[in-house]
């Protein structure tokens, strides 16, 4: 039965899944799981053996060339004369220390070109040759000591979820807020996404979240915060599940696109659940009663510019205060697990233990919102 179709003369609807990062397999293959990390330079290894082939062969041709030029120095045991064809095998075999002797350099300009020009050309190919395998070898030593380290450094991180539009603006949000690109580890399915996380700069997981040892490949065991951005609800409710049991400590937030769906993804582990579409919808509904109310609510959620909600902890002096006595506009307050609004009569006077949600005013560069606060810790 599609979707539409009539049944005892009632029409039922069937809500598809939309399309999700994490079922592009039937449209893309999925390499092996790996975690890549950001290169500092990007350069294809087809580049680097091609430029090191064309080096090869120019100092080849070089040799030949100079051979051929003095081939009346040169004396051949089988004919006794040097054409291009033996000036083309004798610079073969010279630059690969063969050396079979049945060419060889009889006059003394010959002999002195060989010295003077020909034993660095040997020289400068063999260095070609060796260093193309060692780059090859030391390559992988090299990325595996790179992400040792990595893994060994990595403490109290960001793990996202989906490198799409919600993943990315995630991301923004917590870059405005100090947090440094070397803190995000981003988990993706497709190498395409992931290639492109690497070039702007953060470690990427090649995988499905929803399998744990794809989230163990990014330290989420030992990561503080978890941003789920799938476009899929069933994928955001598996990925939550697995993260929860790998990571009780660490908040888990995630986005689903249909509201009936928060429930359960909440009781999966989430902590907090936006769902995307009503919230943009409630957004659109609020700008066309007020403009100029739409445009403070997209405002609050920019983080870094104009006005910014931010959570922080209750300052000494604060402590005994009304939550109309503080600096900053406090909208709620965090008191262990209840949320209480600035007008609930239990969220005065503040005490040392609570958190406070304020609006303040920062600009760019201007350092006024606190890098990447501390989330309330699950029981």
């Amino acid at each position: 039965m599609g979707p539409g179709d009539a049944v005892d003369g009632r029409v039922f609807h069937v809500k598809l899944p939309g399309h999700d990062a994490m079922a592009r397999r039937a449209e893309e293959h999925v390499a092996p799981t790996r975690v890549m990390l950001p290169r500092r330079v990007v350069v294809g290894p087809a580049r680097q053996v091609g430029k090191r082939l064309l080096m090869a062969l120019l100092v080849l041709a070089a040799t030949v060339l100079i051979v051929w030029i003095d081939r009346n120095g040169y004396n051949d045991n089988a004919d006794g004369e040097v054409d291009l064809l033996d000036a083309v095998y004798y610079a073969t075999v010279t630059l690969s220390t063969t050396g079979y002797g049945d060419i060889t350099p009889a006059s003394d300009g010959a002999r002195l070109i060989n010295v003077v020009l020909i034993t660095p050309l040997r020289v400068l190919f063999l260095i070609i040759l060796v260093g193309t395998t060692l780059e090859v070898l030391t390559e992988r030593t090299r990325e595996d000591f790179r992400l040792k380290r990595w893994r060994s450094n990595l403490r109290d991180h960001t793990v996202v979820v989906g490198f799409g539009t919600k993943g990315r603006s995630a991301i923004m949000t917590l870059l405005a807020t100090g947090l440094g690109k070397d803190q995000i580890v981003i988990v993706d399915p497709a190498s395409k996404v992931v290639e492109a996380a690497n070039a702007e700069g953060y470690t990427g997981v090649l995988g499905d979240a929803t399998r744990s040892d794809v989230l163990l490949r990014a330290e989420l065991q030992k990561a503080r915060q978890i941003i789920i951005a799938t476009q899929r609800d069933d994928t955001a409710v598996l990925v939550a599940l697995t993260a929860r049991q790998l990571n009780r400590g660490a908040k888990i937030v995630a986005a689903v696109r249909e509201e009936e769906n928060a429930p359960l993804l909440r009781q999966s582990g989430a902590d907090a659940v936006i769902t995307s579409a009503s919230a943009a919808g409630r957004l659109l509904g609020l700008s066309v009663l007020s403009p100029s109310a739409g445009t403070v609510m997209e405002d609050l959620i920019q983080q870094g510019s104009g006005l910014d909600l931010v959570e922080r902890p209750v300052i000494k002096a604060e402590v005994g205060r009304n939550v109309r006595e503080t600096d900053d506009l406090v909208v709620s307050v965090l008191r262990g697990h209840r949320l209480l609004g600035y007008d609930d009569p239990a969220a005065s006077p503040l005490q040392l233990t609570d958190r406070v949600i304020t609006i303040v005013r920062v600009s760019p560069g201007s350092g006024s919102v606190p890098p990447n606060p501390m989330p309330p810790q699950r029981p």
